[in-house]
Parts: C-alpha cells; structure tokens; sequence
C-alpha cells in the first residue's frame, strides 16, 4: 500500500482526467486538486420469492453503535419504519496534504437518514418528525444529509470519541485517513470520517430467484454491469462461497461447496473491494467492521452496485470538489433457500430459541416467505412461533 503522502502525487494526465470527472455533474463546483475523497457503504435487502427486495423492519432490535452515535429518536417510528433497503455504515474518507475546508451533503432516494456522526448541520427529513411505514412510501423525493464545514487536517493530533465497550464502529478508524474537525451547533467533534445510515424503497439493480433445487438465477435490472457477485451460504460452522464475475444480463449459480474459510472469503473481498478502487487498508476495515454480520447464518448474494446507480440513488456533492472520488457499495441480498427453509421450520417444531437468534432482525420476512410458500401451513407457524417465544428457557431469562 502506498504511503498516504504518495496518493496526492498523481501523473499530470490523470489529475486532469480526474479533475474533469470529478466536475462534470457537479454544477461546475471548485476542484482542489490535492483533495481525494473516498466512500464504502452497503445496501442491505430480503429476495423475496420473485427475486425482488421485500419490506421489512430493519431497525427492529438492538442499536449495534456507540452512544454518542446521533440518530432519530422516536421510538414510535422506529418501530414502525419498514423499507426495502437498509443503508448500513457508509463512511466517507478524506486524504489531503495540507489543511482544506469543505461542504458535503448526500441525498437519498426514496429514503430517510437514521443514525450518523459528527453532528450534521441539516437532515431532511426532520428526525423529530414522526416517520412511519406509510410516510416513508409517500417519499418521492427522499432524505438528505449535510455537513457545513468540515476541515480536513492532516497535522491534527486528533482526540476521538471512545466508549470502553467493543463496537464495530472503531473498526473503521483503523486507515491512513486524514482527521477530520467538524463544526456544530454545539462546538466542534473529530473523527477520521463522515458516517450515515438509512432506510428507502429504492429498487435494487438486481433481483435473484431460488429455485426448489436451491439454484439462485441471477437477473441485471440495472443499465451497466454489476461488476462482481458472490453467492455466499452457511450452516453452522460450514461455509462456502462461489465468485460469480460480473453480470450484464442473467447468471446462473449452484449452491457453494461448504469447504471454505472466513479468512479465505476476506482474502477474495479484499482483492474485490481494492479492485473497485479501495485503499488496501479501507478494504480491510470494512471487511472487519462487518465480518460477523456478513459471515452470519444462512444464505445471501453479495454484488458491487454499479457505480452510475449507486451516484443516481445517493448523490454526493463535496464543495469544492476532489480530484478524485471513489465510492465502493456492496450490496447484500439475503436469500430464503430450500437449505434456510428446512432450518428455520426446524427450529420452529423443536422451539429452539437460541437457533431463532441465528436469524435476527431477518427472521419476520423469512417466515412471512415460508408462509407465502406454504399457505395451509401459515397457522401451524405462528403457533410454533408463539410456543418458541413462550417456552420456559425464554421466560426464565432476566428482562433486559
């Protein structure tokens, strides 16, 4: 990996290509020239069994961020917002040799902002406001988020925030980034990048089928190539992934062998993510930040979102704008195999609660998929659903 000073000397030719790319589509904004700015982020969605994202709760359940972490806080709409993707910790970098102060803002379509830090100068729609499953559909024109003044500085010792607890969060400080000062209504809070998550209706560029033979057909929706996907399963401490390439228009993967190793599953999304154009050491943070989660039970596809739906879908503007920027999403679409079927009824008929857990926030649209596959069975479920909930192992657990 190049020393952090190197990435601001680029051949004279390049700039200037960057410098055009980087101003076309920006309302002919300032360039700074020694700017770069770099962004990873996930798209978080269920297939449905038409392939297609389904809604669901995905903010049900435990907050995964440190408290000083700002978000909406109405537990009224929380609970009731559904969507058909969740944004999860996109984190945006900035490298500069001397001191520079800029503007962001990033919108969303058919979405709303619902955690981020440092503190944001805007967020539409307003967090206090009530925000519920119909509101969010009725959003045409999405959310948006901005940061006034933000100084990127390179010789800043800079002193972060930190709860003694473990948290993924830190995981992402770990890159050569320059600090970032950013001013607030109340003062001033540092941090090595600008955090956002959220929830939209947007519709994906992919769609993937199950067939009863636990086949994923795999169909492009969108106008360019998705870069790469990966159909990624585990059962237990069994895992294993299959490297599809890239999709123009359908594709067709078998099951994977379960003969693989999460580190060797890190090793091909590193070489992906730094071929997308992350720095070797932001590819390893992300891969850490969501190692657990994405190595987690079950059955998903991962896919790189192709960079002209994902600029149309969350548009950034940085004022002035860099030399460079390079944004790397991975999208993950969680799929309801024959493989997770079999399971999760298992689990169900043998009330095994600590096997519900294996499924977490995903569990609700995963039985709703096993009722829509099996209608005479849908009662049968959620009084096995009840049981489980009921059984005397749950009831003798502390309240929390």
């Amino acid at each position: 990996m190049p020393a952090p000073a190197t990435r601001f000397r680029l051949p004279g030719l390049v700039v200037l290509c960057l410098v055009l790319s980087a101003t076309f589509g920006a309302q002919n904004e300032p360039v700074n020239p020694d700017l770069t700015a770099h962004e990873w982020g996930t798209f978080t969605s269920i297939a449905g069994r038409n392939g297609l994202a389904v809604e669901w709760s995905p903010l049900n359940g435990s907050t995964d961020l440190p408290l000083f972490v700002e978000h909406f806080n109405n537990a009224q709409s929380k609970a009731g917002l559904q969507g058909t993707v969740r944004m999860e910790t996109p984190v945006l970098y900035f490298y500069s040799p001397r001191e520079t102060v800029l503007s962001v803002k990033v919108a969303f379509s058919k979405g709303v902002m619902t955690e981020w830090y440092p503190r944001a100068s805007r967020v539409e729609p307003n967090p206090k406001n009530v925000l519920d499953r119909e509101a969010l559909k009725q959003r045409r024109g999405g959310g948006s988020i901005a940061w006034d003044s933000v100084t990127v500085s390179p010789n800043l010792a800079v002193t972060l925030p930190h709860e003694d607890e473990a948290n993924r969060y830190y995981v992402a400080r770990e890159t050569s980034a320059t600090p970032l000062v950013v001013k607030t209504s109340a003062g001033t809070q540092q941090e090595k990048f600008l955090f956002y998550r959220g929830v939209s209706t947007f519709s994906l560029p992919i769609s993937a089928t199950v067939t009863p033979e636990g086949k994923v057909q795999i169909r492009n929706l969108a106008q360019k190539e998705i870069p790469t996907v990966i159909l990624f399963e585990r059962r237990g401490d069994k895992l294993g992934y299959s490297l599809g390439g890239s999709v123009l228009g359908e594709l067709s993967l078998d099951p994977p062998e379960l003969s693989a190793t999460p580190d060797s599953m890190s090793r091909d999304l590193q070489d992906i993510l730094t071929s997308q154009g992350l720095y070797p050491d932001e590819a390893h943070a992300m891969i850490e930040t969501w190692r657990q989660s994405w190595f987690e039970e079950g059955s998903r596809l991962f896919y790189i979102v192709p960079a002209d739906f994902l600029n149309s879908i969350l548009p950034l503007t940085i004022n002035p704008a860099p030399a460079q920027t390079v944004r790397v999403f991975v999208g993950r679409l969680e799929l309801v195999t024959p493989a997770t079927a079999q399971a999760v009824e298992k689990i169900l008929t043998t009330h095994d609660i600590a096997g519900l857990e294996k499924y977490k926030r995903f569990l609700e649209p995963i039985l709703e998929e096993l009722k829509a596959a099996n209608p005479a069975q849908a009662q049968q479920i959620e009084k096995d659903l009840d049981l489980t909930y009921r059984s005397p192992i749950v009831q003798s657990q502390p309240a929390k």
